[in-house]
């Protein structure tokens, strides 16, 4: 869920009393209000994240790690069970974007992408099939372009379709465990890294697509999310939730 320019996670707020945890870290189920923000440059996000969850009475630590880094994020994981007591929900919404025909790629630009949106998923997720406890979420992101098979995005939407490939296994290899994975394919979505480098008429272009004729907006992303991690959504398990007003 993050635009071109660098991994850096969107942070989710949903309402207070169901605010999940962001970049694939842990909290409670019913009531979510114990949280281990991951961040891989942008603190300042991520304590902001944190002042978000203890404003409501809620616990919260930013933790800086690497998603590809199968070590630091395992020390993530391993701060949540230390502060927490375990693992019960785990939202991954890293990510790295980048446009180009493949003609024209940078395969440079292809590997960064590779790094970050599958190593750095399957990374998360093998710390979440290991460690999530009963009853649990996982909650990882991708993208509604992939639907659009938009010219430009190869690369990009290669990349979110692992994702999806990924998440739809990972669902049927926690058979037994009482444990969801689901994934989240947002459309145009109202955020900085959105903004980044589109003119106007890109941006009216964009928000016209959808039937609901505007962006999609942060919360509109999290609702879904915090749908996917409570109770009332465990049936929905090994699915891609197209959030996007109806572009595909």
């Amino acid at each position: 869920m993050a635009g071109q320019g660098g991994p850096e996670p969107e942070v989710l707020q949903p309402q207070p009393q169901d605010q999940p945890p962001v970049d694939g870290q842990p909290a409670g189920r019913n009531h979510i209000d114990q949280v281990v923000v991951g961040f891989a440059g942008n603190r300042e996000l991520a304590e902001s994240a944190v002042k978000d969850v203890t404003a409501t009475g809620g616990r919260a630590v930013a933790v800086q790690a690497d998603v590809a880094d199968e070590q630091a994020v395992a020390a993530l994981f391993a701060t949540a069970e230390s502060e927490y007591g375990g693992v019960d929900v785990v939202v991954h919404a890293a990510g790295r974007a980048y446009t180009s025909t493949i003609a024209d790629l940078d395969l440079a630009e292809l590997d960064a992408l590779h790094r970050t949106n599958i190593r750095g998923t399957f990374v998360v997720a093998q710390q979440a099939a290991r460690k999530v406890r009963r009853g649990g979420a996982i909650v990882m992101f991708s993208t509604s372009v992939v639907g659009l098979a938009s010219p430009g995005y190869g690369a990009y939407c290669a990349s979110k379709g692992a994702v999806e490939a990924l998440t739809l296994i990972l669902a049927r290899e926690l058979r037994g465990r009482d444990v969801t994975a689901n994934a989240v394919a947002p459309g145009p979505t109202a955020t900085d890294l959105f903004f980044e480098g589109k003119d106007e008429e890109t941006i009216a272009r964009l928000a016209a697509q959808p039937p609901l004729e505007r962006l999609g907006t942060p919360t509109d992303i999290a609702e879904v999310v915090a749908f996917l991690a409570a109770p009332a959504g465990h049936w929905v398990n090994g699915q891609v939730v197209r959030a996007n007003g109806g572009i595909v």
